[in-house]
């Protein structure tokens, strides 16, 4: 197991030390870990569970990760795996790609690794929405005081300034309970949060979003919730958007799934005409290029062109650059979680001030919940490992025996791209 080094904020890891002794209590693997000051996990306990701790991972057949490798430490002919962003031939991964290509390498990518219903089995998402939904409040409070809006949101703390997600939750409840109370300001009110995607990430952040007093809208009924007079006061509204709501057909015909997948170009924008009402919007869902975007600059720009809008706060939990959001234009990190996309000056001004809407992009947000989430992956990663370590490497794709879960994963084997992941060989060569 390597030691992370994307950023000073990776603490995440693959396996725990309780994972690690089951493993060499009951399986008999041979485990090696690079020492690492940073980890969620002491080195001690590592050792304690039966672990060589050794920064030389030469001996090694498998070498499990979290985040990218650098490419000048790929060992050569060693099986990874890790989360390398690679599938949608992201330009910035591209030369990590190549060196795993030119090294001989077999990489598996764990956000790959699915049932026949193509859901995924190994994954931090939960905590990616629950990290996020944190931050979200978090900014919210922020870009609201820089207003001149005292609100509870400004309780709120960053993920990672939690001692455990029990206690964020709890204080997030103890916040809800004060809203509950006092009521909203009647200039922001209703507060509305919109979601997207109804995975682990989406549920998550809304797991988190529902410890506040909430009331379920349809997005059929935002429009009219606005203009009532008589609602609530004291309650956030949430409104959860299908890909129905999402796309819709350019010829006003009803949705299909299927011929969005076949015929992209058919769809528009559908989230654009509610965006006016929403004061967040939780952007979970995955994107497909190609796809119509969820949020573009156009639509921004004619938002913030009626004045101030009511949109404060776009947090992109699945952080695509140049994906579904447009606005989307950098990674954040837990230490520096926000900017503003300046819609004048169409740049990331990092903080809660300018004129347009706050970005949340953290690309690593499981790690401000780093023990907590490496326990639910290790959960979900260890019943392979004794497979992956009696795997012979060196076979050919289709004679390592490997279940058709893993086996969809393999993005390179020995050097060579596998047949799934060959359109990928059109960005290396445009890299």
């Amino acid at each position: 197991m390597r030691r992370e080094d994307k950023n000073e904020w990776e603490r995440r890891v693959a396996l725990t030390p309780d994972h690690v002794a089951e493993l060499v209590r009951d399986a008999g693997v041979a485990l090696r870990v690079q020492p690492s000051v940073n980890r969620a996990f002491a080195d001690v306990d590592y050792t304690a569970a039966g672990a060589d701790l050794d920064d030389d991972l030469d001996e090694c057949d498998v070498i499990l990760g979290i985040k990218e490798v650098p490419t000048e430490r790929i060992l050569a002919g060693k099986t990874y795996l890790y989360f390398s962003h690679t599938t949608k031939g992201q330009d910035y991964n591209m030369p990590m790609l190549r060196r795993l290509i030119e090294s001989g390498c077999t990489l598996i990518d764990y956000e790959q690794i699915t049932d026949d219903r193509n859901k995924r089995l190994i994954f931090f998402g939960r905590y990616a929405g629950y990290a996020g939904m944190i931050n979200t409040l978090w900014a919210l409070g922020r870009r609201l005081e820089s207003e001149g809006h005292s609100t509870a949101f400004a309780r709120i703390r960053l993920a990672h300034d939690y001692s455990s997600l029990d206690e964020a939750t709890h204080h997030i409840a103890r916040v809800g309970e004060n809203l509950r109370h006092t009521g909203v300001s009647p200039s922001l009110r209703p507060i509305v949060c919109g979601f997207t995607g109804s995975g682990n990430v989406s549920l998550g952040a809304q797991e988190i979003f529902d410890r506040l007093p909430t009331l379920d809208v349809a997005p059929e009924d935002l429009a009219d919730l606005i203009a009532d007079p008589e609602r609530p006061r004291n309650v956030l509204y949430k409104v959860q958007f299908g890909r129905e709501h999402r796309f819709v057909r350019r010829d006003g015909d009803g949705f299909d799934g299927e011929e969005l997948a076949a015929h992209p170009e058919r769809y528009e924008n559908g989230l654009v005409r509610w965006l006016p009402h929403m004061t967040m919007l939780v952007h979970g869902a995955f994107w497909t290029p190609g796809q119509p975007r969820l949020v573009g600059l156009d639509d921004l720009d004619r938002l913030w062109s009626r004045g101030e809008p009511k949109l404060r706060v776009i947090a992109d939990i699945s952080c695509d650059i140049g994906g579904g959001s447009a606005a989307t234009v950098k990674a954040t990190t837990p230490g520096n979680p926000v900017y503003v996309f300046d819609l004048d000056r169409r740049e990331a001004f990092d903080g809660v001030r300018g004129r347009g809407p706050v970005i949340m992009a953290v690309d690593n947000l499981p790690c401000q919940l780093a023990a907590e989430s490496s326990e639910h992956f290790g959960d979900t990663l260890v019943r392979w490992i004794p497979l992956l370590d009696r795997c012979a490497w060196r076979r050919p794709l289709e004679e390592l025996g490997l279940p058709e879960s893993i086996r969809r994963a393999v993005i390179v084997h020995r050097g060579d791209l596998t047949p799934r992941f060959e359109y990928l060989r059109t960005s290396l060569d445009a890299g």
